[in-house]
């Protein structure tokens, strides 16, 4: 594969000016392939070296423009002291940077910023897991029998009455989803099969002989149930995976709430005003010390949430007025990139 490199720069906390002694260094940049690889089978709109490190052909980079993706977007403003390398092909878009500013904008700052809020309250909802110690359930934490005109759980039911499981046996109602007459065979000798199949969601059923009568009738929340299994494979792949420091901060500042997500909340919505009303886009953020506030729960997060959720509300307002255009004309895009391309001549 024949490529030219036509820019390289640090991203990322470094270029925000948001980094602490604990940041990583993150580089993304833009390169242009050969026109050999262009029309044959050597295509590739993206080169991923690390989770650190990602490139993005030109053609694709591009699109992404087109598409106001945001971090695509603070490329054609980076800080000229993050720039590690720039072929004079990307001036060619840089000149034209300003064109790429739309009101798609809105949609993409704003609705990235939205993503960071729920981030950072679903983070809430993993930690309280932790903190409260949940366990591992089982189908029986899900099944409850009708008794005097109440509903109790069924493993209640069986210590009340001191019924052994075993000795248990189901028949699916019909017209009743998820609802079973449960039988008891008290000499333990018509074969029942139990409640709760083995390594299954599922329970289990047997076959009643007619003269027998039902001693209750069990219901099985057999949705409520898979919603557990998914949330805490979810919860323990969180734990797998989480970011340590990230986690000790939370537990220092004790809100339960991710600050570095609002942090990005805050950084995508004044780079949306500034968009809307300056036209352009600093990466280089002049209030790095309040948004390392924010990321250190220096502030009342809740508070910041509820201030940010109507912020939003007030972009929709500013993109309506605003003088950007609603989109970037593709025959522009389409002869930008056939300019960059002669001008790397590959």
């Amino acid at each position: 594969m024949n490529t030219t490199t036509l820019f390289k720069t640090i991203v990322g906390s470094q270029a925000y000016g948001t980094n602490t002694v604990n940041s990583d260094i993150d580089y993304k940049g833009v390169y242009a392939q050969s026109t050999k690889d262009l029309i044959g089978f050597n295509y590739l709109e993206q080169i991923e070296l690390s989770k650190d490190e990602c490139y993005y052909e030109v053609r694709r980079y591009l699109q992404l423009l087109q598409s106001a993706n945001p971090t695509m977007l603070e490329l054609l403003f980076m800080p000229e002291d993050c720039i590690i390398e720039k072929h004079p092909a990307f001036d060619l878009i840089i000149r034209q940077r300003h064109k790429f500013l739309t009101k798609k904008c809105l949609h993409s700052f704003g609705g990235y910023a939205i993503a960071q809020i729920k981030k950072a309250k679903g983070l809430q909802k993993k930690m309280n897991w932790e903190h409260e110690k949940v366990k591992r359930k089982s189908p029986y934490d899900f099944c409850y029998v009708y008794e005097n005109g109440k509903t109790i759980p069924l493993l209640t039911y069986l210590a009340i009455n001191q019924l052994d499981e075993n000795q248990c046996g189901l028949v699916a109602l019909n017209h009743f989803k998820d609802c079973f007459s449960l039988y008891y065979d008290a000499l333990n000798c018509l074969g029942y099969h139990g409640i709760v199949a083995e390594k299954s969601n599922a329970l289990k059923l047997s076959s009643i002989p007619k003269e027998e009568n039902p001693l209750t009738i069990l219901y099985y929340n057999q949705e409520g149930y898979s919603a557990h299994c998914r949330e805490y494979k979810q919860y323990n792949e969180w734990l797998t995976k989480r970011n340590t420091q990230r986690y000790v901060d939370i537990n220092n500042h004790g809100q339960q709430i991710d600050g570095k997500n609002l942090l990005h909340c805050r950084r995508l919505l004044d780079i949306a005003f500034e968009i809307a009303m300056e036209g352009t886009i600093h990466v280089r953020r002049p209030n790095a010390k309040e948004l390392l506030k924010i990321r250190h729960g220096e502030i009342d997060l809740e508070a910041f949430i509820e201030q940010a959720e109507y912020e939003i509300e007030q972009l929709h307002q500013l993109f309506d007025t605003c003088t950007l255009p609603n989109d970037i004309e593709t025959l522009f895009v389409n002869s930008l990139l056939l300019e960059v391309r002669e001008a790397v001549n590959l």
